[in-house]
């Protein structure tokens, strides 16, 4: 590493603009999330399946849009597709407003999971670029402070606009954001680095390339972060372990006003209040633990505090337990979550880092999806208390399979004689 990367500033004015506009692209998506399925039950009539579906369905979408984004981001430009999906995204945001009926519902969150994925893809590729390598734990930990606040904030601000005046009123509020994300991102002069952006001239730089120069050396960049097995492996497990995380945060997306009125608590948003504040506190902390002792440190007690939180969610009766819940789920789910990505993208050169971070993304978006259909399932069966029981049985998992893959590290690093890399 050289010395200039090693002094370069993390907070810059790119990083600043980056983070803030996908913290409001976030909350575009987590405001109306948390409350679509009491619209969905109350107004449109459907069941716990139903709202399943509504929420896969985008999840689904996302996912799909990822790969597409990345296999456009070369032809097309990093600009031109990340106003197009936050367009979108605003648009379709507006019009769930407008939705009747089940089905036309489903087809605007299709959408919507095109346009958010596309946004969502390209916003984590310009951070990576900027981070400086020795301090990726840190600078993940910072940006993805955005997406934490935004996932605690967004469902309390969504059930309060969605109680106090209508779902109207939110869908504006929401598209609102979105709209003002792009606005930040533009104005910042954060988002760089596309075509157009890569030539501008520098002085004291070479002449201007032709433009059948620029062509190959596009499809050269390309080739080179093409993911290989070599890229793809060392990703899988940290998306896995992602991807079983996401499945409890997606019971607390899908169920948790649902859960209130069933246990009689009033304002149960105040979960996603009090998660927020320990979200704020342990991803900075988490973050540099990361970059000086590696993920088992953070790791470990941190999927302990969501296995711990699941359990006292599942028995509660009251504002005491839920609170107590939320601030131990905000302890976990604020250090899993940048750990894991700083785990990805430590794992991947930086030529690859728009991989590793929509892997990243799809496995949180696959998580949501599973978890909506599954823990759907199961709270049809069983109720949203016993649904939660089993949320903590899926962090069990969580902690059992990281514990097995350190001991197989171990061993196999004690045979060849050297440190253990997972």
């Amino acid at each position: 590493m050289n010395e200039t990367e090693r002094t370069a500033p993390l907070w810059t004015k790119a990083f600043i603009g980056l983070t803030l506009g996908f913290f409001l692209l976030f909350l575009n998506l987590q405001m109306l999330l948390s409350s679509l399925p009491v619209y969905v039950k109350g107004e449109l009539g459907g069941g716990d399946l139903t709202v399943s579906l509504v929420t896969a369905t985008f999840a689904l979408a996302a996912i799909a849009s990822r790969f597409a984004t990345a296999a456009l981001m070369p032809k097309l430009g990093r600009t031109a597709l990340l106003y197009a999906g936050l367009a979108v995204a605003v648009l379709t945001t507006f019009l769930c407003a407008y939705a009747d009926a089940i089905g036309s519902l489903i087809v605007i969150r299709v959408l919507y999971g095109v346009g958010f994925g596309t946004a969502s893809t390209i916003v984590p590729t310009l951070v990576a670029r900027i981070i400086p390598q020795d301090r990726i734990g840190e600078g993940i930990g910072y940006f993805g402070l955005s997406t934490s606040l935004a996932m605690s904030l967004g469902p309390m601000i969504g059930m309060n606009l969605m109680t106090g005046l209508g779902f109207p009123a939110l869908t504006l509020s929401s598209a609102a954001a979105a709209a003002l994300s792009a606005g930040v991102l533009l104005l910042s002069g954060a988002v760089r680095g596309g075509k157009r952006d890569s030539r501008k001239a520098v002085p004291g730089a070479a002449a201007p390339k032709s433009e059948a120069a620029i062509k190959e050396t596009s499809k050269a960049s390309a080739a080179k972060s093409d993911p290989t097995p070599n890229t793809i492996v060392p990703l899988l497990f940290p998306a896995l372990l992602n991807m079983l995380l996401s499945v409890t945060y997606s019971g607390l997306l899908s169920f948790i006003a649902l859960f209130g009125e069933s246990v009689h608590i009033a304002q149960v948003g105040l979960f996603f209040l009090f998660n927020a504040i320990t979200v704020i506190l342990v991803r900075p902390i988490a973050g540099r633990i990361f970059d000086r002792r590696g993920h088992a440190a953070v790791l470990i007690p941190a999927a302990a505090c969501v296995l711990a939180s699941m359990l006292v969610l599942s028995g509660a009766t009251g504002m005491p337990q839920l609170i107590a819940s939320a601030l131990l789920y905000g302890l976990g789910f604020g250090a899993i979550q940048p750990t894991l990505q700083a785990w990805m993208l430590r794992s991947t050169p930086r030529e690859r880092h728009g991989f590793a971070n929509s892997m990243y993304y799809n496995s949180t978006d696959l998580g949501v999806a599973i978890g909506a259909v599954l823990l759907g399932a199961v709270a049809a069966h069983t109720g949203y208390a016993r649904m939660y029981g089993y949320s903590a049985l899926i962090m069990a998992g969580f902690l059992v399979l990281y514990i097995a893959m350190r001991f197989v590290a171990a061993a196999r690093a004690s045979k060849a004689g050297s440190q253990p890399s997972v």
